[in-house]
């Protein structure tokens, strides 16, 4: 497996192989931000308006391939105001389910958090479905707590579901 992280026209050159993910993760239930059935147009469309972002460095995004196939990505939102470059959003991490149960969710999330010391950051954050595999997966790794919101955000089948906060001082 290899992890590896994205310029601009990487990004591009993977966003078919992202589509399929997204698209996979979101049938699979994930609250990612998307409504289902995640038409794989939308998909594709929604990782290429990311290109600017990642080219600007305003988005780092790696992607874990196996046999040539994306099969797990992250990203760090790094903070755009002055009062805020000490910190970053981790966002989008996702594992197809074809390669979960084999460590890739916890490889990813070790190398968001590596890149974002060696990027300056200091606290990072982010959020996701009470309950969900992916939230315990971030208080196994060490993640702080920090709340639950009710009702936040609707699941792929579009039914509101509370959202954990969580933070991790790097």
């Amino acid at each position: 497996m290899i992890v590896k992280r994205l310029e601009e026209a990487q990004l591009l050159y993977h966003a078919p192989d992202l589509a399929d993910l997204l698209v996979d993760t979101v049938d699979d239930g994930a609250s990612v931000g998307f409504l289902g059935p995640l038409d794989r147009t939308a998909a594709l469309a929604w990782w290429k308006e990311r290109a600017g972002a990642v080219g600007d460095g305003r988005l780092a995004v790696w992607v874990a391939c196996r046999d040539g196939r994306t099969v797990g990505t992250v990203g760090l939102a790094f903070a755009d105001k002055p009062n805020s470059r000490h910190r970053a959003e981790l966002v989008k991490l996702m594992v197809h389910r074809d390669a979960r149960g084999q460590g890739l969710g916890r490889r990813l999330l070790t190398t968001a958090e590596e890149a974002a010391i060696e990027a300056g950051v200091t606290l990072l954050h982010l959020d996701t479905e009470t309950d969900s595999p992916a939230e315990r997966l971030y208080g196994s790794a060490g993640w702080t707590r920090a709340g639950m919101i009710p009702d936040y955000a609707a699941s792929p089948a579009g039914v509101l579901r509370p959202t954990t906060i969580y933070f991790r001082c790097v």
